[in-house]
């Protein structure tokens, strides 16, 4: 007799022990990938982000909306045609308790501590993956200890939203004085929780700040948990079973190895799941694409048919993106029929841009006009992913080929694919990009001629001036709807040139106990619990 993973959960849950202790102050959640660094300097992945934003505070901080709110900064004030920003400090933010401090107490934030971690970020010694924040600034200034002052080389509107990032996150030099190279594992910031424990690969503790600085509507302490505890089991259906039995207060995303079990075909929670489950969705600034190289200098390029415009152009048109998502990710997320700025900014409208929709009959036009009629003659094209993606990437290549072109699908680990990406090595390849900060130029980033892989994110080495010359007018306009009118322009462009082949526009998607509440989220998908509370 073969039983369900359902009839297996049921039997796990019907043999559990019953807890002997009360949890419902303490949020669980697990991750699978592991977490590198509690340096805010390094929150460069989701797992560390996570982790480092119940830790530690910043100038500014994004709500729901993703609009810039305040946090250790109580105002600000921005000047000289954008290029000075004067924050004004709270007198009321402490660091943690901690040994680094005189008799282990805690000390006051001061403009001295920004000034000191910027310049950390930006140093070379450090080598931190975040440095690059703050290539638009001239220098910081912190001329009394309630004023931090950035001066700018040039106007950069998204700059707010950048120093939202937990990169810019405020740290004690006595801390890292202190620790030296330990600071990774012993971190000391100002969040709603502070440093416990960690055993790497194994368990990770917070406990809550009982001086953190930040009220509820009704003036009440935050956060309302006194700890949060994070797992790292490694396969992530164990950590999905775990979730079931009550073990964990979060599944965030979802996997192939339950994904039919937990969701319908359109996307939503199964009966049996409704009743005791919640399930969040919003659009996610992910966009998942693939893409091709299209740097004719390159010799792996030589005599390559994805050179033509036209055949990136055919493969653009020759899929249904729509029944992709249907039937290989149960509808989480939007078919990318636009360009590749994602749905999940609320500024940006995407209809403005010319895409593609699924038209098998042009893209066998554009085979034609290319010298490939039906796909005579041409030859086979290569498609590198990782194993996550090959589902995607085969029944790509089962539609293309109803329009005749030959599609080889190769798996390559994730580390080895990324090297060969970012050093010119791949034609053709899956790739994502998660929005650094939620503003449409991070996208266009991708196809800055100043941008090329190695020393920038432009994988495919597309250029062409008229881009480039709207990207930089798009860079210094400070009215946000002529700044959108240009990034509308941009993203058209690219889409006609066709570096790139947009599949869909992800989705933040959370599952959770229904005695979890005050969980809410954002586009970036940051993980933000000091409103959280647990009951029945």
């Amino acid at each position: 007799m073969r039983y369900t993973l359902f009839s297996f959960l049921l039997l796990l849950l019907a043999c559990s022990p019953q807890k002997q202790y009360d949890d419902s102050l303490i949020f669980r959640y697990n991750e699978a990938a592991g977490i590198t660094s509690l340096d805010p300097a390094f929150s460069r992945n989701q797992a560390n982000i996570w982790a480092v934003n119940q830790l530690f505070n910043g100038l500014v901080q994004m709500d729901d909306d993703l609009k810039v709110q305040p946090c250790i900064a109580k105002s600000w004030e921005i000047s000289d045609s954008g290029m000075t920003y004067t924050f004004h400090l709270r007198d009321d933010v402490l660091f943690h308790a901690n040994e680094c401090f005189e008799n282990d107490e805690q000390r006051r934030v001061v403009a001295e501590d920004f000034k000191y971690s910027f310049e950390r970020l930006q140093s070379t010694y450090l080598a931190a993956p975040g440095s690059w924040v703050f290539a638009n600034v001239l220098t910081f200034d912190a001329p009394d200890d309630s004023t931090f002052v950035i001066y700018m080389k040039q106007p950069f509107p998204p700059f707010l939203g950048i120093l939202s990032m937990k990169y810019c996150s405020v740290v004690p030099e006595e801390a890292v004085n202190y620790y030296g190279n330990s600071f990774r594992e012993k971190p000391v910031g100002t969040g709603p929780f502070y440093f416990k424990i960690w055993a790497e690969n194994e368990k990770l503790v917070l406990r809550k700040n009982t001086e953190y600085f930040e009220k509820d509507e009704a003036g009440n302490s935050l956060p309302y948990l006194e700890s949060v505890a994070i797992s790292f089991i490694p396969d992530k259906q164990s950590a999905f079973l775990e979730f079931i039995k009550g073990n964990l207060d979060l599944i965030s995303g979802i996997d192939a190895s339950y994904k039919d079990e937990l969701l319908t075909h359109t996307g939503e929670l199964q009966e049996r799941y409704a009743e005791g489950f919640n399930l969040y969705r919003q659009p996610y600034l992910n966009t998942e694409y693939l893409a091709f190289l299209v740097d004719s200098s390159q010799t792996i390029m030589e005599g390559s048919p994805i050179l033509d415009v036209r055949i990136r152009q055919a493969i653009n048109y020759g899929f249904d993106r729509k029944k992709m998502m249907r039937y290989l990710r149960n509808n989480i997320g939007e078919p990318a029929n636009y360009g590749m700025i994602p749905r999940g900014l609320a500024s940006f409208d995407t209809s403005r841009v010319v895409g593609y929709d699924y038209n098998p009959e042009k893209a066998k036009a554009l085979l034609a006009e290319a010298g490939y009629p039906n796909g005579a003659g041409l030859p086979p094209i290569k498609l590198q992913t990782n194993a996550s993606y090959l589902d995607l990437c085969e029944y790509i290549q089962g539609e293309v080929a109803g329009i005749g072109i030959k599609m080889e699908v190769e798996v390559t680990p994730p580390s080895t694919l990324r090297q060969s990406i970012a050093t010119s090595k791949v034609p053709f390849f899956r790739a994502s990009w998660i929005g650094d900060y939620p503003d449409g130029e991070n996208y266009l980033s991708l196809f800055y001629s100043e941008n090329w892989a190695p020393n920038g994110p432009n994988y495919t080495h597309f250029k062409n001036p008229v881009f480039d010359s709207l990207y930089q007018r798009a860079t210094a306009e400070t009215n946000d709807s002529n700044r959108m009118v240009l990034y509308s322009k941009m993203d058209s462009l690219v889409m006609a040139q066709a570096p790139v082949v947009p599949l869909y526009y992800d989705q933040v998607l959370r599952f959770y106990p229904n005695t979890v509440n005050g969980l809410g989220g954002n586009a970036m998908n940051l993980l933000d619990l000091k409103r959280v509370r647990k009951g029945e």
